[in-house]
């Protein structure tokens, strides 16, 4: 790990902060700062010091009022591991404040997530969610809103960061207070073709795919929700620029 120097108030003086040189770190792109003034809060870390060890002896190396190098020479690997345990799992509560989420947001914007791999979703970011609220059970995953499925990271350093550093209710909050940013979802989907011809049992397949959309779509309008070209709803295409198969799929309704 390379370390970075650090200008302190008095420009004679070097520091090293040992939250900007995790973030550093190649692989934990996907972690925002956290407020020294949130981790020294008891409060939030109610029920972590089950989780690690010499909880305030860590509360103080993340936020640099202990030097890790004053530590006995035998313990600084395991204080440094736990540390670092230690702000991810306080990182979960984080993104969930008001601060974190828009510290969040701002690298959801930027794309420090990824994209989608899907074509249909052209692009849209991603956000990071764990399966399991408990460490140790899941790596992270990566959730799309377009098409509202997970996928795994690309970069083998993302794909061993365990999910519980970002917890299982990241996204629903996440768009619950940033309501502008959730997609319209797109109707297209992929169906293979032999030159030119729809294969038959996936073209079968599709057909009933279709139609049981448009029978949520019917019910959703007769329930008074409004789902055509409003965010979280669907693009809605004008009749006549409507699929051959879509009409087809309407008329046996």
């Amino acid at each position: 790990m390379a370390n970075e120097e650090y200008v302190t108030d008095s420009s004679s003086d070097f520091t090293e902060y040992w939250i900007d040189l995790f973030l550093g770190i190649k692989g934990n792109e996907y972690f925002c700062d956290i407020d020294d003034e949130y981790i020294r809060d008891r409060f939030n870390l109610t029920g972590l010091n089950q989780e690690v060890s010499k909880l305030p002896t860590l509360i103080d190396i993340i936020t640099d009022l202990v030097d890790i190098e004053s530590q006995p020479e035998e313990h600084r690997d395991a204080l440094e591991h736990n540390a670092r345990i230690l702000y991810g799992l306080i990182h979960a509560r984080y993104i969930l404040t008001s601060r974190g989420l828009n510290k969040m947001f701002e690298k959801y914007r930027n794309g420090d997530f990824g994209y989608c791999p899907r074509v249909h979703c052209q692009l849209h970011p991603l956000l990071p969610i764990g399966l399991n609220d408990q460490p140790r059970l899941n790596s992270v995953k990566l959730y799309c809103a377009k098409c509202e499925d997970f996928f795994n990271p690309k970069s083998g350093r993302h794909s061993v960061i365990d999910g519980a550093y970002f917890g299982t209710s990241f996204p629903a909050m996440f768009f619950q207070n940033f309501p502008q940013v959730i997609p319209i979802h797109s109707k297209e989907t992929y169906v293979p073709k032999v030159f030119g011809f729809k294969l038959h049992e996936y073209s079968k397949l599709n057909r009933w795919r279709e139609l049981q959309r448009i029978k949520l779509e019917k019910r959703l309008t007769k329930n008074g929700v409004q789902i055509s070209n409003v965010v979280g709803g669907f693009i809605m295409e004008a009749p006549e620029e409507q699929s051959t198969q879509e009409q087809d799929v309407q008329s046996q309704l």
